[in-house]
């Protein structure tokens, strides 16, 4: 018998959703419960493809090849499994679905409506789902207008599955007045109240604040949320956020639960590793999307997670404005470098000094996507005197297109779920620190991008290990050239694909531990 646990969040967007769900998730999981999770998003986008990171936060990609919010990448981490296209619901999604349906006569002339057509494919997606426990989180805010039609689906789910089957939990914030000196529950009250509203209860809130609240503020949201004192959460904020996976089970959540869905669980073999102390380096992360933390999450995980602090973001777009040698006093202070992916030409310039501070100077430095792009850009330019070399993506005119639009795009019109997507094989070269890494000559690895290394065009910048020559070696390949690397430096790598999306805890990604280490 399948259960399900809908979170929903109230006050404001970004109260830690996410992160609670991935964390009830495995604790779930770490008593023996299948556990799967589906996150909900309320936009008209079809996927997460074409949002701007810097309004949205990164693009999680599958290993199936799809673009979701990175929310899923929490999943994977804390999971410790792959998530998939399954595992994400749009707005977008479903309008196309229900219209193209009309559209293909399925409805057999039936006037097409939000109820129940809408909420019927709705129901359907989430009624598939296969865990013992589908942990559901609904994004947005509850009072929001695009989650009211799935608010409406998962009521008329719950009254439509056996009693005992549902599980409503609303995750939501309680601001500290520093003024009063007092905690203030009444954005809370009138965020269940919406909830209600909606036609669901919640049957336990979370409450997140900046610090521990008291027992009289538990009492009142208790009181005015319509629920148990000890079905009331707090949750403050945490420095370490996998931590709260620990936190939950020292506040016997995962018990509240059990009793609620009359689940069986056994606690007595939890065992939950994440790191606790972390080295003390400086990584300069030369990004272009500073909008938000979130741009680079599954980067800024995957340090945290290999046991590093987390690296601090650098305007590449400050760098272009600078000289190299200002450039180079910029970046001194850092023990090592990462060059993100990213599209669009903004701030290219920039990172492309930092990648020539690192290689000149030996300053370890991770490319990854546009980032080893980037590296070989860079080497064209300063090693082989090829002035303006660039990538067509920035400049089509250039008399050196070392980087050029894979042949396969060139026909593509439509921008979303167009690139080259996914898990996607690769042979890895012995005698290379790239081999010395992952010790397989076969792997995939996760990829998102339009654009590859000229190699045709460009052969003598690259050699194989074995050659002689101060060239960029070519480490992994598939049809493309996958990752690119320069002897006689600590640590020089470049690789095509995203490495960060496939970081767990306990597990991060081998190419953020080695560059780690190297930055000792």
């Amino acid at each position: 018998m399948k259960k399900f646990i809908v979170v929903t969040g109230g006050v404001l967007s970004g109260v830690g959703k996410g992160i609670f769900c991935a964390s009830l998730a495995r604790l779930l999981k770490e008593c023996g419960i299948k556990v799967n999770v589906l996150k909900i998003d309320p936009y008209l986008n079809v996927d997460a493809g074409t949002m701007n990171p810097n309004q949205h936060g990164e693009v999680f990609v599958t290993e199936d090849g799809y673009e979701a919010d990175l929310d899923l990448g929490h999943y994977e981490r804390f999971l410790g499994e792959d998530m998939s296209r399954k595992n994400n619901i749009t707005a977008g999604q479903i309008y196309s679905t229900v219209v193209q349906r009309e559209r293909d006569g399925g409805y057999l002339g039936s006037t097409v409506q939000i109820v129940p057509h809408v909420t019927d494919e709705i129901k359907r997606r989430i009624d598939s789902l296969e865990g013992q426990v589908n942990v559901i989180e609904i994004g947005g805010t509850v009072g929001d207008i695009e989650s009211e039609v799935f608010l409406e689906s998962v009521r008329q789910l719950a009254l439509e599955k056996p009693f005992g089957d549902f599980m409503f939990i609303h995750v939501t914030y309680v601001p500290y007045l520093r003024t009063s000196n007092e905690f203030k529950t009444k954005p809370t009250q009138q965020s269940v109240q919406l909830l209600r509203r909606a036609g669901l209860n919640p049957d336990m809130i979370v409450i997140r604040t900046e610090t521990a609240v008291n027992s009289d503020t538990i009492k009142k949201v208790a009181l005015f949320g319509g629920v148990p004192q000890d079905m009331v959460i707090n949750l403050p904020d945490v420095p370490n956020v996998y931590s709260i996976v620990e936190l939950l089970k020292d506040l016997e959540v995962h018990k509240r639960v059990a009793k609620k869905l009359n689940l069986t669980l056994d606690d007595s073999n939890f065992s939950w590793d994440y790191p606790k102390t972390f080295k003390q380096r400086k990584i300069a992360l030369v990004a272009k999307y500073l909008g938000t933390d979130d741009a680079y999450k599954s980067i800024i995980e995957s340090i945290f997670l290999s046991g590093c602090v987390k690296p601090k973001v650098i305007d590449a777009q400050s760098l272009e404005n600078m000289s190299y040698e200002e450039v180079c006093d910029t970046l001194s202070e850092f023990d090592g470098l990462i060059v993100p992916g990213g599209f669009g030409r903004r701030g290219i310039e920039g990172k492309i000094k930092a990648i020539r501070y690192a290689r000149e100077h030996k300053k370890p430095i991770l490319g990854i996507c546009l980032g080893m792009q980037l590296m070989v850009i860079e080497f064209a330019r300063n090693v082989y005197g090829y002035e303006g070399a660039n990538s067509t993506e920035f400049d089509p005119d250039t008399r050196y297109p070392v980087i050029t639009l894979m042949e396969e795009q060139k026909k593509i019109l439509q921008l979303g779920g167009t690139m080259r997507l996914g898990a996607q094989p690769m042979r890895i070269f012995k005698g290379t620190k790239l081999w010395s890494i992952y010790k397989v000559e076969e792997t995939t690895e996760r990829h998102r991008h339009r654009y590859e290394v000229n190699y045709d065009e460009f052969p003598e910048l690259f050699k194989m290990p074995s050659e002689q020559g101060y060239k960029l070696v070519i480490s992994a390949k598939s049809n493309f050239i996958e990752a690119i690397e320069l002897e006689e430096h600590p640590y020089f790598i470049g690789i095509q694909y995203h490495p960060e999306l496939k970081t767990k805890v306990g597990k991060p990604h081998p190419l953020f531990k080695t560059f780690v280490d190297a930055l000792l």
